[in-house]
C-alpha cells in the first residue's frame, strides 16, 4: 500500500483532481450508474450507492448530475450501460499494475489502456497475471492529526476492521471487503470523519524500483489516471523516498 499511497497524496496536494474536474465527474457518475444499477436507487438502502454519491459530493459534484447519474443507473434514464474492468500488465521496472476502468465501449478502452502501456515500456497481462499479488480491502483514510492510533483501532475492532496502518500524515484501517459497510458504520457511529473510503487493491508485497523507472512509472500513472474511463491504477512499487521528497517539495 505504501508506494500507491505515496503517490495518491502527493496527487491530492497538488490538486489534479481539482484541476480536471470535469474528468473526475464523469468518473463519478459511472461509478454511481454501477451502483445503482446493482443494488437500486435507494441511498439508504445501497452502501455502495451511498458511498459513491459521497465520493461525488466531496469533489463538489452538482446534485443534479448526481440524480441523473442514479436515474442512468435504475434505467430511469437512457445512459446506464456501464461495464466494470480489469486490466493487468507490468510497467516501468517490472511493476505490476491493476488497471480498474469503467466503459461503454470495451474495445476503446482496452485498445488505449493498451498503448499507454506500450507507450511507456510496458505491457499487458493476462487475467490473473497479476491479480494474486494484490488483495482486496476495504480502506478507509483518517488523519493523523485528529484521531490518534489507539482511537481507530479500538473503534475499527469493534466494527470487524483488520488493522490500522500508519501512512505518514494519516492513517488507513483496513478490513475484508464484505465488512467495509459494517466498519463504515461504526466510524460514522462514533463520529469519526474520513478523508477517504473506498475498496482498494492492496499490493502484498512491495517492489523496489530506481528513480528513473519511477519516473517514468509515474508519468505512466498519470496518462492512465487522465483517461476518462480508468477509474483507478494499483502499482506494487515502492517508489524511492528521494523521488517522494523532491515532488512533495
Amino acid at each position: 500500500m505504501a508506494g500507491h499511497s505515496k503517490w495518491a497524496n502527493i496527487q491530492h496536494r497538488k490538486g489534479r483532481q481539482d484541476a480536471k474536474r470535469g474528468k473526475i465527474f464523469t468518473k463519478m457518475a459511472k461509478d454511481i450508474i454501477i451502483a445503482a444499477k446493482a443494488g437500486g436507487g435507494d441511498v439508504n438502502m445501497n452502501a455502495s450507492l451511498r458511498l459513491a454519491v459521497a465520493k461525488a459530493k466531496a469533489v463538489n459534484m452538482p446534485n443534479d448530475r448526481i440524480d441523473t447519474a442514479v436515474k442512468k443507473g435504475t434505467g430511469e434514464l437512457a445512459g446506464g450501460d456501464i461495464n466494470e474492468m480489469m486490466y493487468e500488465g507490468y510497467g516501468p521496472g517490472g511493476v505490476a499494475l491493476l488497471i480498474e476502468a469503467s466503459t461503454d465501449n470495451k474495445n476503446r478502452t482496452v485498445a488505449e489502456v493498451r498503448y499507454a502501456l506500450s507507450k511507456a515500456g510496458g505491457t499487458m497481462g493476462e487475467a490473473g497475471s497479476v491479480a494474486w499479488m494484490f488483495d482486496k480491502k476495504g480502506v478507509m483514510v483518517f488523519d493523523k492529526e485528529a484521531y490518534t492510533e489507539d482511537q481507530l483501532l479500538e473503534i475499527g475492532l469493534d466494527g470487524g476492521a483488520e488493522d490500522v496502518i500508519d501512512e505518514g500524515d494519516s492513517f488507513a484501517v483496513h478490513c475484508a471487503p464484505e465488512d467495509f459497510s459494517l466498519v463504515q458504520k461504526a466510524f460514522e457511529d462514533a463520529e469519526c470523519v474520513s478523508q477517504s473510503a473506498e475498496l482498494s487493491f492492496i499490493p502484498k508485497n512491495l517492489l523496489e524500483v530506481d528513480v528513473p523507472s519511477a519516473k517514468k512509472l509515474m508519468n505512466l500513472m498519470e496518462k492512465l489516471e487522465d483517461n476518462e474511463d480508468v477509474t483507478d491504477v494499483y502499482v506494487n512499487a515502492d517508489f524511492p523516498d528521494e523521488l517522494m521528497a523532491e515532488m512533495e517539495g
